[in-house]
């Protein structure tokens, strides 16, 4: 376990039932959640202009749920860095490694 991070974001109430969803669709079990989320926060890094995508998404609103999941210790160093490379270009942004998780599951959904 010392080799994976627990990450605990917000997200609205219709993308956490979409989200659980999907993960079942994908053939993932319910541990499975962390693995599709972190295969979809893992894609999203990948595309160069990721932080436009996570500016976009700065329209979502209602986060009434709570998600947590478990990632590998280099997936969290990726998005550590990630949300440094988003606050350089956007200062104001709040929330960053929310909107990242949030932003990757929607790609993910929208696949």
């Amino acid at each position: 376990m010392a080799n994976k991070v627990k990450i605990t974001f917000v997200l609205p109430e219709m993308l956490q039932q979409d989200m659980k969803q999907q993960v079942v669709k994908d053939g993932y079990d319910l541990r499975g959640k962390s693995r599709w989320v972190s295969e979809a926060i893992a894609r999203l890094l990948e595309i160069t202009v990721f932080p436009e995508f996570v500016k976009m998404n700065d329209e979502m609103h209602g986060f009434g749920k709570f998600e947590s999941v478990v990632v590998e210790r280099d997936l969290k160093k990726q998005l550590d860095d990630a949300i440094i490379h988003i606050r350089k270009q956007y200062p104001a942004m709040e929330g960053v490694q929310s909107r990242i998780l949030r932003t990757a599951i929607v790609q993910r959904l929208l696949g």
